[in-house]
């Protein structure tokens, strides 16, 4: 074990013990060197790499803090890999976030206050009223948020909000140039809104995992005939 990776998980074990808290100062540096035996190089090393993954923030002029160590913080790194997610591996995404909506939609099924589904119901009822695909897409973004909000669970949330969002240039993509799918899309809210409203915990995960499953099968479809004319397309 390197000494840098030493001085983190020193510095982890502190908060894991509750010695640092959410919004806690980290002792000055010379001081927190001294009592972790460590030199002071590798702890600036270390803050730094924890400062990068979210759990310590640097306040200029101010010293260096423990963060809330809120899940939407703590999961923002996912984000950032998403980012990067194209093409053929945006098929694995998909295939990450079909499994948590229907764990979202279950648990939203069994928790889900009056006002999350009036919610959902207002969503749903603005469908036709999207002028454009991406107004469309963004009323489904809002939809399955509010799913994930409803799940109770933050984490879970963030984890979907982190993939959902990555994935909606391909559902701009997917509205463009599939017919039907606009369509098929309401028909698919409307269907879960409805198993949420009478808290059917098993038919909102089934219909979520219907649901995302058709937007796997078009782009990989999309993705094949993209290929198919690609050697088309270099000859020509």
């Amino acid at each position: 074990m390197s000494v840098t990776q030493q001085a983190i998980d020193e510095i982890k074990g502190m908060i894991i013990r509750g010695e640092l808290r959410p919004g806690d100062r980290l002792p000055k540096e010379a001081d927190l060197a001294g009592r972790l035996g460590l030199s002071r190089n590798s702890l600036r090393e270390a803050v730094r790499a924890l400062t990068l993954i979210r759990i310590l923030e640097t306040r200029q002029g101010d010293g260096t803090y423990v963060t809330s160590l809120e899940p939407d913080i703590l999961l923002e790194t996912i984000s950032f890999v998403a980012d990067f997610h194209q093409d053929r591996t945006l098929l694995h995404v998909l295939e990450v976030r079909r499994m948590l909506e229907s764990s979202a939609a279950a648990l939203a099924a069994q928790h889900a206050t009056e006002e999350e589904l009036e919610a959902l119901a207002t969503l749903v009822s603005e469908m036709d009223a999207c002028e454009t695909v991406e107004a469309f897409v963004e009323n489904d973004l809002a939809f399955h948020r509010t799913i994930a909000v409803a799940s109770r669970n933050p984490v879970l949330a963030s984890l979907l909000d982190s993939f959902s969002s990555r994935t909606s240039r391909a559902r701009v993509w997917r509205g463009v140039t599939q017919a039907g799918a606009i369509e098929q899309t309401k028909a698919d809210h409307q269907a879960i809104y409805a198993a949420l409203l009478h808290r059917r915990v098993d038919i909102a995960a089934g219909l979520s995992i219907a649901h995302v499953s058709s937007v796997e099968a078009w782009l990989e479809h999309a993705l094949e005939a993209a290929d198919d004319e690609a050697p088309e397309s270099a000859a020509a």
